[in-house]
This record gives C-alpha cells, sequence and structure tokens, in this order.
C-alpha cells in the first residue's frame, strides 16, 4: 500500500514541473548554486536532481509564471536598493575627495618616522570626522614613513574609490 502511494506522489511531483527542451525539467533557482545558475535564473535540469536535491534544499522551486513574476519583482525592489546604495557611495566619494586628514606622528628632524602611518591610523583619523571608513577600506602602497601630504585611495565598495588627501606631520612636544 505504501509504495503505490510513493508511485501516486512521485508521478504528480513529475507532472508539476514544466518539462525543458532537452528532457530534463524546468526550475526556477532560489539562490544561486556554483556550475547551474544565479538566483531568479530558470535553469533545466534532471529530474532526480532537482526532485532530490535542489527543491528539498531548498535552492530551486517550480518555475511557473507565478513564481517568476514574484522573482522579477523582487529583483526590480533589489535594483531599486543597489541604485540608492550606489548613489549614497558616489556622494561619500564626493565628500571624501573635499577631505584633508591630518595625523600627527612622531619623527626626527629630517622628517622621518619612528613608526609608520598604516591603513588603521588614517581610518581611526576619518572616524574621528565622523566618516564610517573601515581600514580594510583604506588602499595604501605601502606604510607612510615620512612627514608630508599623500593622496591616498579609499575603496568604498562597487568599483566605487575616492582619493583622501593625508597630511603626516610631526608631534609638537611641550619642551
Amino acid at each position: 500500500m505504501g509504495t503505490i502511494r510513493t508511485k501516486k506522489r512521485n508521478a504528480q511531483r513529475r507532472q508539476r514541473l514544466p518539462k525543458g527542451e532537452n528532457g530534463g525539467v524546468q526550475i526556477l533557482l532560489i539562490q544561486s548554486v556554483e556550475h547551474l545558475g544565479r538566483q531568479g535564473e530558470v535553469v533545466e535540469v534532471k529530474l532526480g536532481y532537482a526532485t532530490n536535491y535542489l527543491i528539498p534544499q531548498g535552492l530551486a522551486t517550480v518555475a511557473n509564471d507565478h513564481h517568476i513574476r514574484m522573482v522579477d519583482k523582487h529583483k526590480a525592489k533589489l535594483a531599486e536598493i543597489q541604485h540608492q546604495r550606489m548613489l549614497g557611495l558616489e556622494t561619500l566619494a564626493k565628500a571624501l575627495g573635499e577631505l584633508s586628514v591630518t595625523i600627527e606622528a612622531t619623527a626626527n628632524e629630517e622628517g622621518h618616522l619612528y613608526g609608520s602611518v598604516a591603513a588603521p591610523e588614517i581610518a581611526v583619523a576619518l572616524k574621528a570626522l565622523n566618516y564610517d571608513i573601515k581600514h580594510e577600506q583604506v588602499r595604501l602602497q605601502g606604510p607612510l614613513k615620512e612627514t608630508g601630504l599623500y593622496t591616498v585611495k579609499l575603496h568604498l565598495g562597487h568599483e566605487i574609490e575616492a582619493d583622501v588627501k593625508v597630511w603626516v606631520v610631526p608631534t609638537v612636544s611641550d619642551e
């Protein structure tokens, strides 16, 4: 009796999955699957791969019109959010491009620093000016070892970069 129910259930599953052009079934990817496709794409796979792995793991669903319309609406919302984020990053890049940061460091009379100024110090200086920049976003060719003016690149994300001027000045001692 159990085998008959299982066969009926499997037959119903096969009927619900739309057939592809190459003999497989068409499914809609809920999440990106390596070597198969990206989230929101309709792909064709073998029936067993769809019913035994992709659908039970929550990686895919049946590619019907309703699901495809839902994914398209979701993609439109994500595109709008991404667009707003890009505008925010561009505004931040423009503001940072007009900024100048001063960092004090101990140096000798010739202007050589006893230590160096690296990405964490620049990030801290920017945070003091209310810019939320992490030290991973600061792109230096190497540590700054002399006093002077440097132009430092900041990678804000999504190929948006900003140049900020960094003044490294010697620490003033109270003697």
